[in-house]
């Protein structure tokens, strides 16, 4: 009478290979890549807040000129890609008004507030 093999019945993952980390049913931790995505867009609005402060008015417009030279040329590819929604919140916040062309942007009385 022959015997069967023993049948390895250990249900246990195999080593990690190349440092590979399997999830073995912890929670998921919230990735912190969220907070780093605001970071270019904090920058963009403060280059935008930067300018009005060194140019402090009330109502002081900030030309499509004035946007390029001092925002837009000195912006990376994240910062670029974060550019429109800066804008976006500043405007929401009531510290700018942009003009009809998109791109003209005004200090309003609680940006100027927020800047002073």
């Amino acid at each position: 009478m022959k015997s069967t093999p023993k049948k390895n019945y250990n249900n246990s993952k195999p080593a990690p290979k190349n440092n590979i980390k399997y999830n073995s049913g912890r929670k998921k931790v919230p990735s912190k890549d969220k907070k780093l995505d605001d970071a270019p867009k904090n920058e963009v609005k403060d280059m935008f807040m930067a300018w009005f402060k060194k140019n402090r008015s009330l109502g002081q417009i900030m030309t499509k000129e004035d946007v390029v030279k001092n925002v837009i040329k000195n912006l990376d590819a994240p910062q670029n890609d974060a550019l429109e929604e800066a804008m976006r919140e500043l405007k929401k916040y009531g510290f700018i008004e942009v003009q009809e062309d998109g791109v003209t942007l005004v200090l309003t009385k609680k940006g100027y507030d927020f800047i002073s």
